[in-house]
């Protein structure tokens, strides 16, 4: 582990796992220690990956204003670690809820980023919603039978507004391609490792200027991966393409099977197709 101390003189640490270029990875939860990364299904092969801890979250400290843990704050702390790794662009990677930090930080400081990597994003900087019918299109997508049925029962009752206890334990299986020991441990591990009161705050009113974001990032010339799930919801392969539709050098890759964390589903795919894109930008 690795600290250092960001513009509001918060300590926030980082990993590091792997060698060669650097890959700056921002996780989502929203707000999830960094530690369900891993890496990243073998990225560490050919990268060195840097996974930040959010502050308030894993080994990071907690800031004394609760309100920087909306999103629109955090991008200094994104660039107060290039800074302090010295380095004069980065290659950034940001999981789910992170991608709307990545997307923003790429925004405020486009000069600073060299290629970005948007796994399963959730597109809110951008004004693209993830609705009820992306997630149970998505779960309609699976086979019949448990533990299925009962998952999408559940994810029902919670898009409905009337969860009751154990229903996102229930729903677990739909984020995943395969519902087996990594996906059951990766799941388990959820709820100690997010910060909840940081997770409502990431986005907070006045987080998100859509208009302006899409803006910005109309004029970033640096090529960008958007990498959605097969069989995920959030987002669908749909809004993912529509994502990838406002950057300049945007691509689109679904990867089959998969669903929001598609390291675990297919690990060699997902590292060779994230390797192919740092290296060649296509």
């Amino acid at each position: 582990m690795h600290v250092f101390t960001t513009y509001d003189g918060t300590e926030l640490a980082y990993h590091v796992q792997g060698d060669g270029e650097p890959l700056i990875c921002l996780p989502g939860g929203a707000m999830r220690a960094s530690r369900y990364l891993g890496d990243l299904g073998g990225l560490t092969a050919g990268r060195r990956l840097v996974r930040l801890d959010l502050r308030g979250t894993g080994d990071s400290a907690t800031p004394a204003d609760e309100a920087t843990y909306r999103v629109d704050h955090q991008v200094a702390d994104v660039e107060a670690l290039r800074v302090h790794l010295g380095l004069e662009r980065l290659d950034l990677l940001g999981h789910s809820a992170a991608g709307n930090l990545a997307m923003l930080y790429a925004a405020a400081h486009p000069d600073r980023v060299g290629r970005l990597v948007l796994v399963t994003p959730t597109p809110w900087a951008v004004g693209l919603s993830i609705t009820a019918e992306h997630h149970l299109g998505a779960a309609g997508l699976r086979p019949a039978g448990e533990p299925y049925d009962s998952a999408a029962e559940a994810l029902r009752r919670l898009l409905a507004g009337e969860g009751a206890d154990g229903d996102r334990d229930l729903a677990a299986p739909l984020f995943h391609g395969r519902w087996d020991d990594a996906a059951r441990a990766l799941h388990a591990a959820g709820a100690a490792e997010r910060n909840d009161k940081a997770s409502v705050a990431f986005a907070a009113d006045g987080a998100f200027d859509p208009p302006a974001t899409r803006a910005a990032l109309g004029r970033f010339t640096g090529e960008v991966l958007v990498l959605a799930g097969e069989l995920d919801g959030s987002p669908p392969p749909a809004l993912a393409a529509q994502l990838a539709e406002i950057f300049p050098a945007g691509v689109l890759d679904v990867q089959p099977g998969a669903a929001h964390f598609p390291w675990l589903d297919d690990a060699p795919r997902f590292a060779g197709r994230v390797e192919h894109f740092l290296t060649t930008g296509t």
